[in-house]
């Protein structure tokens, strides 16, 4: 190599190999360090993959590397989960490196930081002190002021901590030990326990521990909306060891947090994104809530952050535990194969019983007279007697906006988003209509073809709470779902939570951890949208959502109730809520379809996301790819088929959905497939058109 030092770096782009690089005089860098590069005219922050490289097959296209970058190297315990990332969900490294290390996060030496904010927090409180008392600006300066005390907190070597003790009940402790017996054996597991039942105790009292034993935590929750109320609880016990790292941080706050995990000990809260933290000695994982679909990525790199958390927890030989209490079947596969040992809690910490269940058959309701628009008299009757006890409600509508779709009265059209084929939702408060996929927006005023009046069909949480507030005049009313902005959330929550707010409607977010000691009547309205989906999970979903809905209620010592109102009171998801089948039957029933049809958790599945903007092209293409695939023998093949929603953004959609055995074979096929859908790409012209989905949710 002539004295020539040759290494492979990754940028943060979708390449399918590394590009090589000369090293300077004077310039060393090793596997991981962070180094400044010009690709294809555009200058990157690289990685270093590989070093002591052989001189490649076009030496004299080499750039040279003149300076490292001043931020830090990145672990060899980063670089395998990566890889591991890269190979599994079939993706580049380039990829996961993107959202692995944003390059929006601000990067100063710790004690710079520190600095800087004790002078501000100096500057606040001063100025504070001069205002007047009672004025906004005394407040809001005070209010500044906590919030930098928490982020020198944060910082701050110097403050204290001492290993805590929690309170446990007799089923918690005796989970515990079997969870402590089954971490000896060297074994994760499932802490399946009824919602109350204390998980989260248990996962304090292990976090402890690990401090304790000189080793890190990290501790997920599917959404932002969770980590407020569970931030709390932690923050009692652990106070400044305990890092929230979410999207909804600032950069500056989740930059501290990326800086302070390299040096402190700490217990991170956060959600899936949490993985990609420089993690150092870490000594156990909790994945809490493990069934929510919410872990699992979108867009490229479409990872699911449980499964890549276990592999996170092995790198670093930590005990890892995932909690539910409705776990997935794929997580019910590994405990009944034996890979994972399951950990049952059947009691609820106060002792109360479950909330008890009365379906509502909306159909025969409607015959008799028994519906107020979408209340039926059984259910405002209870509610109004859950209010007058000095109780909470809370209401699940699972589609917001105020109507779901709207219809021309003259022509019949219903009005659809022109980029999507989907239909617009009313928004009553903007007066629009919105395209919940594209966020496309037009006025409401009149039919775009025939110029007739449009009239609401379905309702959404927007109507649901207008209802509710005429039905209840008196009663505090408030709605939170996917348009309640960001910063309101966690204020809602919380006054809910202090019994400010009588009555709550919203969304999915409201079932998930949330825990209201006054909430006695929990109600799900128009829940057949819940298993009316065309998809292989969606009754197991719907008892995920329901089951987590009914343990919102009662957490205390008196028994909640949980009403359904339905037109579908015979469905076995109905039943197995209201006591009429058995969880077990259930279960089994379901794992003998998925068997039968091949599905997960008993193959491994594949979806090829194909989309064009011209959908004569998409069929053609998508055909070829279906006929190369079936004649390369990678598993089961099924499709072209469109989805559901066909048509996004301006794009048309078409699935190929494969399925491959668990067996031995199963990575050299997904290397064949991966192969294949590029050469595709390539000899097509067609790069960017295909997006892999594996283990697709």
């Amino acid at each position: 190599m002539n004295g020539k030092r040759y290494i492979k770096v990754v940028v943060p782009l979708r390449l399918d190999w590394e590009p090589y690089y000369l090293l300077s005089d004077g310039v060393e860098a090793s596997r991981g360090s962070r180094v400044k590069v010009v690709f294809a005219g555009r200058p990157y922050s690289a990685v270093v993959w590989e070093t002591g490289c052989p001189e490649p097959p076009e030496p004299g296209k080499v750039r040279y590397i003149n300076e490292l970058e001043a931020l830090p190297s990145i672990s060899e315990n980063e670089l395998r989960l990566w890889k591991f990332i890269a190979d599994y969900y079939l993706c580049t490294i380039g990829e996961v490196y993107k959202i692995a290390c944003p390059l929006g996060l601000v990067r100063q030496d710790r004690s710079a930081k520190l600095a800087k904010l004790k002078e501000s927090l100096h500057d606040k409180l001063s100025k504070a002190g001069s205002a007047r008392e009672g004025t906004k600006k005394k407040a809001a300066l005070l209010e500044a002021a906590e919030k930098l005390k928490a982020q020198i907190s944060l910082l701050d070597d110097t403050l204290p901590w001492e290993p805590v003790q929690t309170k446990l009940s007799k089923a918690q402790a005796e989970a515990l030990g079997a969870l402590r017996r089954a971490f000896l054996d060297g074994k994760p597991a499932l802490l399946d326990g009824v919602t109350g039942s204390g998980k989260t105790e248990i996962y304090i009292t292990l976090a402890s521990e690990a401090l304790s034993q000189g080793r890190n935590v990290l501790i997920l929750v599917p959404e932002i909306a969770l980590s407020g109320q569970l931030e709390a609880r932690l923050q009692a016990y652990f106070g400044p060891r305990l890092y929230v790292y979410h999207s909804a941080e600032t950069e500056v706050q989740r930059s501290i947090v990326t800086d302070a995990v390299r040096k402190k000990p700490y217990v991170v809260l956060g959600t899936r994104s949490a993985i990609f933290l420089p993690h150092n000695n870490l000594g156990l994982v909790v994945v809490d809530e493990e069934h929510d679909g919410a872990y699992k990525q979108d867009s490229s790199p479409r990872y699911n952050g449980r499964d890549c958390a276990a592999v996170l927890a092995s790198l670093h030989g930590a005990r890892f535990l995932v909690g539910s209490a409705t776990p997935s079947l794929e997580t019910i596969f590994n405990c009944n194969t034996g890979k994972y040992a399951r950990i049952s809690i059947t009691e609820r910490y106060y002792g109360s019983a479950a909330a008890k269940v009365e379906i509502i058959d909306t159909t025969a309701e409607f015959r008799k007279n028994g519906m107020v628009g979408n209340f039926s008299r059984k259910l405002i009757a209870q509610i109004g007697k859950t209010l007058s006890g000095g109780g909470q409600v809370l209401i699940l509508r699972a589609r917001r906006a105020y109507s779901t779709s709207m219809q021309c009265t003259q022509c019949g059209e219903i009005v659809k988003c022109p980029r999507c084929n989907v239909p617009m939702s009313f928004h009553k408060d903007s007066g629009k209509l919105v395209c919940h996929y594209c966020g496309a927006r037009k006025p409401s005023d009149a039919c775009p073809s025939c110029g007739g009046e449009l009239r609401g069909i379905g309702s959404g949480t927007q109507k649901i709470e207008e209802e509710t507030a005429r039905l209840f005049p008196s009663a505090r009313v408030a709605r939170l779902d996917g348009d309640t902005p960001g910063t309101a959330r966690q204020e809602i929550t919380e006054s809910f939570g202090k019994g400010e707010i009588d009555i709550l409607i919203g969304t999915q977010m409201l079932v998930k951890g949330f825990d209201f000691p006054g909430l006695k009547l929990v109600a799900a309205i128009g829940a057949d949208s819940l298993i009316g989906l065309m998809d292989f999970r969606a009754d197991e979903k719907a008892v995920q959502v329901l089951s987590q809905l009914r343990g919102r209620a009662g957490r205390r010592e008196d028994a909640g109730m949980l009403m359904i109102q339905t037109s579908q009171s015979a469905h076995p998801v109905y039943r197995l809520l209201s006591g009429l089948a058995s969880a077990v039957d259930f279960e089994n029933e379901l794992n003998a379809q998925r068997q039968a049809f091949g599905y997960p958790p008993f193959t491994r599945m594949i979806d090829l996301i194909l989309q064009d903007s011209f959908d004569r092209r998409l069929d053609y293409l998508s055909l070829q790819l279906a006929s190369r695939l079936k004649e390369a023998a990678t598993g089961s093949v099924l499709g072209p088929f469109p989805p559901q929603i066909d048509k996004i953004a301006g794009k048309f959609i078409r699935i190929i959905r494969i399925t491959l055995p668990r067996d031995g074979r199963l990575m050299a096929a997904k290397h064949t497939l991966r192969t294949l859908v590029s050469d595709f790409e390539s000899f097509h012209k067609w790069s960017g058109h295909i997006a892999i989905d594996v283990d697709p949710l």
